[in-house]
C-alpha cells in the first residue's frame, strides 16, 4: 500500500507544471484552482435564497473587503521588507568580512556558476514576460457592469475600487456651488487654460503638421538657462519671464491663490517667502506649465530639486482639474436654469470623450503618495473645515512605509537613498476624483480625473495587441500628460514608456456613457493629441527620452526644452590616480552601432586583456543584451571569467564578487542595471573597460573610484579604457564636458588619453 502510495505521488508531482510545484512548496497543499473533479456526479442540491440575498451579501462583502485586503497587503509587504532588509544586512557583513568568507566560498564547485547562468536566464525570461505580456485577468463583476475596466489590480486580493461615492463626485449630477467662489476665474478672456481649450484649429492646418518644417527660436532664462522654443504649426509663441510674479495673474482656481503659499513655504526662506511665492526655479517652470507648452526639463535630481518640481507640477494639474470640472459644473447649471433651443447644445461643449484629464506617471509607490497628499494639501491649506478624502486609510497603508523598514546602517550614495525612499513598489495605477473640496481615491478609471500610475502598472492593463482582456480607451482623452523621473524608466523597462505613448488620444473604441452634446469639437475630431500638454522630467538628456520628446509632443502651443550643456563633466569627479583611455569606434550608422562596438571590443580590445598580466578586469556593460551577447562569447572562448547582473541571485553575488578579487576569474562582467539597484562595491579592480558609456554620468567616476590600492604604487598599473562613437556625443559630454567631447568627435585620432588624481 506504502509502495502504491509513494508511485501515485511521484506520478501526480510528475504532471504538476512549475507554478503549481511553487505553490505546493510554499502552502504545503495545491492550489484550489487545480483540485480535481471527481468522476462521478453528485446529486444536485437545490436551495432557496430569499430575494433581498444578492445585495446582503455583496455589500457585506464590499464592506468586509478593505479590512481582508489591507490586512493581507501589509503581510505580503511585511515579508518583502523582511527578505530586503536581511539582504541588504547581509551584504554589509559580506563587505566588512570579505576575506572570512572567502574561504568558504572557495570550496564551492565552480560548476555551480554553469547552474546560475541558467537559473539567472529563467529569472530573466519570468521578470521579461511578467513585465511584458501579464495582462489582468477577467473580473466577473465587469460582465454585470460593476466593474469599470482599469481598476482591476494583478492579483485579486488587492483589487479594491470605490463604489460608494459615485453619485458623490458625478459631475453629470452635479452644479456649481455658489459659495465655491463661482465661475469667475473662468470669465477672463485671457485665461490660458480657456485660451487653450477654446482654440480651433482648422482641417488644413492639422494636415499640413505632417509636412511642415518645425521652427525653432533659442532664448536663455536667468534659472532654466538655455531655452528651445519649436513648433510645427506656422505661429510660434515665445516669451521671457517677469521680474515679479503676482499669483492673480496666473489666474488660479480657488482655493489655491490662498493654499499655495503655505503649501510651498519650505522652500521659500528669508526675504523670497514674501516677495515670491515661487522659487525661482519654480516661477520659470508654471510660467512654462500655465502656458500649456510641452516642457522637457532634464536637470530634475531626487537630491537638488525633485520635491520643488513635484510642488509646481501638482499645482498646475489640480488647477487644470479644478477649472476643467467648475467649467462643467457650471454649464450644468446654466442648463438647468433655462430650456435649450435647437443647436444651443453648442455652447455646452466642455468635456471630452472620456472624464480622465491628467496622467502623472511615477517610477515608485512613494512618489504616487507624495503626489495625492499635495492634492490633499494644495485643496486644504490653511482652513479649519478639513475636506473629505475617501479611502485615505487604506491609501496609506498600500502607499506608504515604515521608517523602521530599511536598516539604518546602510552605506549607499546620496542619490541613492533619495531615489529609493520608502515603498519602491513598480506596480501600481489608482484613479483620483476631485470635486471642489473632496478628493475620492481609488475611483474608477471613467469615473477619475486623475490617474497616476507606474508604466509597469499601465503596461498590464493597455495590454498587446490580440489580448481580449485590454483597456485603453481612459486614455483618449488626456489633457495633461506628466512623466516624472523619466531616467528611471531606463532603468526599469523603456518598452512600457513606448508602449503608453503609442496608446495616448486615440478614440475609443466604447462611448463609456459620455453625452456627446457636451464634447468639444476637436476632441470628436481625433485632435485630442495636438491639445494634450506633455510636462517630462528627468534627470539627464538621453537619446530615448528626447526622441519621444520629439516625437509625440506636436501640441498646437508648441514645445520647450531645456538645452544646457555640460562645461565639466563626471571625469573631475575621479580621486584615484588612473589613466583613462577613449578609444573611438566608426559606425556606418545608428543601426550598425551595436554591431560594430562588438566587434571592435573582441578584434582590438579583448586581446590586449587576454594576458594572465592584466587579471581583474572588470567589464562595465550598460544594456543588458549587450551583456547577454558577451556572456555568450566568454563562455564560446572558454574564457576565466564570472558575471553578476540585476537577475543574478544572492548567492552567485557573493561566488563571483570572491573569485573576481582572489583573482579566480580574470574578467567580470557587470550591467549597469544592477550598479542602479544595489551599488555594491566592487573589490580588486586593476583593470576597467566601460563597454559603453553609463546612462548616469556619475556611474562612471563612482565605478572609477572602486579602485582601491591594497599595496603602494599599486596603482600604477591601473587601467582604463572606454569605447564611444560619434553617437555617444550626449553621454560623452557628460563625462568629459562639452569642449573636450567636441575636439574628440572632430579629431582624425581615435584614441584619447586623460589622466586623473595626479599630485
Amino acid at each position: 500500500m506504502g509502495k502504491r502510495s509513494s508511485r501515485s505521488q511521484s506520478q501526480l508531482l510528475s504532471t504538476l507544471t512549475k507554478k503549481q510545484k511553487k505553490h505546493l512548496r510554499d502552502f504545503g497543499e495545491e492550489h484550489p484552482f487545480y483540485d480535481r473533479v471527481s468522476s462521478k456526479e453528485a446529486k444536485p442540491q437545490i436551495c432557496q435564497l430569499s430575494e433581498s440575498s444578492d445585495t446582503s451579501n455583496s455589500e457585506s462583502e464590499a464592506e468586509s473587503e478593505p479590512e481582508q485586503v489591507s490586512g493581507y497587503h501589509k503581510l505580503l509587504a511585511t515579508l518583502k521588507n523582511v527578505s530586503e532588509e536581511d539582504e541588504e544586512e547581509e551584504e554589509e557583513e559580506e563587505e566588512e568580512e570579505e576575506e572570512e568568507e572567502a574561504l568558504a566560498e572557495a570550496e564551492m564547485n565552480s560548476e555551480d556558476a554553469d547552474s546560475d547562468v541558467s537559473v539567472e536566464e529563467e529569472t530573466a525570461a519570468a521578470s521579461a514576460g511578467m513585465r511584458e505580456s501579464n495582462v489582468l485577468p477577467a473580473d466577473p463583476k465587469e460582465k454585470d457592469g460593476d466593474e469599470t475596466p482599469g481598476t482591476s489590480q494583478q492579483e485579486s486580493p488587492e483589487e479594491f475600487t470605490d463604489t460608494k461615492h459615485e453619485s458623490l463626485f458625478s459631475l453629470e449630477t452635479n452644479f456649481l456651488e455658489e459659495e465655491s467662489g463661482g465661475n469667475c476665474s473662468l470669465k477672463g478672456s485671457q485665461d490660458p487654460f480657456l485660451h487653450h481649450v477654446n482654440k480651433e484649429l482648422k482641417e488644413k492646418e492639422i494636415q499640413a503638421v505632417a509636412t511642415n518644417p518645425k521652427t525653432t527660436h533659442e532664448l536663455k532664462w536667468p534659472t532654466l538657462g538655455q531655452l528651445v522654443f519649436s513648433s510645427k504649426f506656422q505661429k510660434l509663441e515665445t516669451f521671457k519671464p517677469p521680474k515679479d510674479l503676482d499669483l492673480k495673474a496666473l489666474y488660479l482656481q480657488k482655493p489655491l491663490e490662498s493654499t499655495w503659499t503655505k503649501t510651498n513655504s519650505q522652500f521659500l526662506s528669508g526675504p523670497q517667502k514674501s516677495s515670491s511665492p515661487f522659487t525661482p526655479l519654480q516661477k520659470e517652470l508654471f510660467l512654462i506649465m500655465n502656458s500649456y507648452q510641452d516642457l522637457f526639463y532634464p536637470e530634475r535630481t531626487a537630491l537638488k530639486n525633485g520635491e520643488e518640481i513635484r510642488h509646481v507640477y501638482c499645482l498646475h494639474a489640480i488647477n487644470h482639474v479644478l477649472k476643467a470640472n467648475a467649467q462643467v459644473l457650471g454649464n450644468n447649471s446654466r442648463r438647468r436654469s433655462r430650456k435649450l433651443g435647437v443647436g444651443d447644445d453648442d455652447d455646452f461643449r466642455d468635456q471630452g470623450l472620456t472624464r480622465p484629464k491628467v496622467l502623472i506617471v511615477v517610477p515608485f509607490r512613494e512618489a504616487a503618495l507624495r503626489v495625492v497628499q499635495l492634492f490633499i494639501s494644495l485643496l486644504e491649506g490653511d482652513s479649519k473645515k478639513k475636506i473629505i478624502v475617501s479611502n485615505k486609510k487604506r491609501f496609506n497603508g498600500e502607499y506608504g512605509s515604515d521608517p523602521e523598514e530599511r536598516p539604518p546602517n546602510l552605506k549607499r550614495p546620496e542619490d541613492y537613498e533619495a531615489v529609493f525612499v520608502g515603498n519602491i513598489d513598480d506596480h501600481f495605477r489608482i484613479g483620483v476624483a476631485i470635486l471642489q473640496r473632496s478628493i475620492r481615491l481609488y475611483a474608477p478609471f471613467y469615473s477619475s480625473d486623475i490617474l497616476i500610475a507606474s508604466p509597469l502598472g499601465l503596461r498590464t492593463i493597455i495590454g498587446a495587441e490580440g489580448e481580449k482582456k485590454r483597456d485603453f480607451d481612459f486614455l483618449s482623452s488626456i489633457e495633461l500628460l506628466i512623466i516624472d523621473q523619466a531616467d528611471i524608466y531606463l532603468m526599469q523597462n523603456w518598452e512600457h514608456v513606448l508602449h503608453l505613448m503609442n496608446h495616448m488620444n486615440l478614440l475609443p473604441l466604447d462611448s463609456h456613457g459620455v453625452d456627446f452634446s457636451r464634447v468639444r469639437m476637436w476632441s470628436l475630431n481625433n485632435w485630442s493629441k495636438y491639445y494634450r500638454q506633455t510636462l517630462l522630467f528627468g534627470a539627464l538628456q538621453d537619446a530615448q527620452i528626447n526622441s519621444v520628446f520629439n516625437k509625440y509632443c506636436v501640441n498646437v502651443q508648441g514645445q520647450v526644452a531645456v538645452r544646457n550643456v555640460p562645461l565639466t563633466g563626471s571625469i573631475s569627479h575621479v580621486l584615484v590616480q588612473l589613466p583613462h583611455v577613449f578609444q573611438r569606434m566608426e559606425a556606418e550608422n545608428l543601426a550598425s552601432v551595436i554591431d560594430a562596438r562588438f566587434n571592435f571590443f573582441v578584434n582590438k580590445i579583448l586581446p590586449q586583456y587576454r594576458d594572465a598580466v592584466m587579471s581583474h578586469t572588470l567589464i562595465y556593460v550598460p544594456s543588458y543584451f549587450d551583456f547577454v551577447r558577451l556572456r555568450n562569447y566568454f563562455k564560446k572562448e572558454d574564457l576565466n571569467f564570472t558575471h553578476i547582473c540585476e537577475y543574478t541571485q544572492k548567492s552567485a553575488i557573493s561566488r563571483a564578487r570572491h573569485f573576481f578579487l582572489h583573482g579566480e576569474k580574470q574578467f567580470l562582467l557587470l550591467t549597469e542595471r544592477f550598479h542602479f539597484y544595489k551599488r555594491y562595491t566592487i573589490k580588486g579592480i586593476r583593470n576597467l573597460i566601460f563597454y559603453e558609456l553609463p546612462t548616469y554620468p556619475h556611474f562612471y567616476s563612482e565605478v572609477c573610484n572602486m579602485l582601491r590600492a591594497a599595496t603602494r604604487g599599486e596603482e600604477a598599473a591601473w587601467t582604463c579604457t572606454v569605447l564611444y562613437s560619434k553617437y555617444d556625443a550626449q553621454r560623452l559630454a557628460a563625462v568629459v564636458g562639452v569642449e573636450r567631447a567636441a575636439q574628440m568627435l572632430q579629431s582624425k585620432k581615435n584614441v584619447h588619453l586623460f589622466i586623473t588624481g595626479e599630485r
